[in-house]
């Protein structure tokens, strides 16, 4: 699976670009990210605050008859996410906040919306990704947020961790035939927050 690259200066959401991409512009297979989103969405109909400077993508695909199961999904994206992160964030404590959030040192760097849509009689999944770059939101909860600067001292091209993600489900793909849902499902459980 090769994801081809839509790069937008200003979007609403990314996901509703691959939405749009898959419905009217019937794009199989791709990558969406953009400088700027006006309406990020987070889970149960949050808000995502998009500042400039930090990750806005959406990765889509259709869910082939060999690929994981969608629930199978919110196991296998959390895994791959953090194991982008960790390349730049080594050292640091890098765990997940169930069902979407991926954390530094207990506080958020990344969240992500993943959504099934039918199309053409066919389901797609669409995987929305908002990564701290350079600036986070003051998010008043039990987890405050953090960026990859912040923790690393290091000013990232979004490009670079972009590519770094899409080669991350690139390699997923061309080794689905050895992938095993509980060796997924036993990191996850071992990175998850009490």
């Amino acid at each position: 699976m090769k994801f081809k690259i839509f790069k937008f200066k200003s979007v609403t959401s990314t996901n509703d670009v691959a939405l749009n991409l898959i419905q009217k512009e019937k794009k199989i297979i791709g990558c969406v990210y953009a400088d700027m989103q006006t309406k990020g969405r987070g889970t149960h109909g949050r808000k995502w605050i998009s500042d400039k400077g930090n990750l806005f993508g959406s990765l889509f695909f259709p869910l082939e008859n060999n690929y994981p199961a969608f629930n199978e999904f919110s196991i296998i994206n959390p895994v791959i996410l953090s194991g982008v992160i960790e390349n730049y964030c080594k050292k640091k404590n890098v765990s997940f906040k169930w069902p979407n959030d991926v954390l530094v040192n207990r506080k958020k760097i990344c969240g992500i919306l993943q959504e099934l849509i039918t199309s053409n009689n066919k389901k797609f999944l669409i995987i929305g990704i908002g990564i701290n770059i350079v600036s986070h939101p003051n998010i008043n909860n039990e987890y405050q947020a953090t960026n990859i600067f912040l923790e690393t001292k290091i000013k990232l091209p979004i490009r670079e961790i972009m590519d770094k993600i899409i080669f991350s489900y690139e390699n997923f793909f061309l080794n689905l035939n050895s992938y095993n849902y509980s060796s997924f499902k036993k990191k996850a459980d071992l990175m998850a927050e009490n």
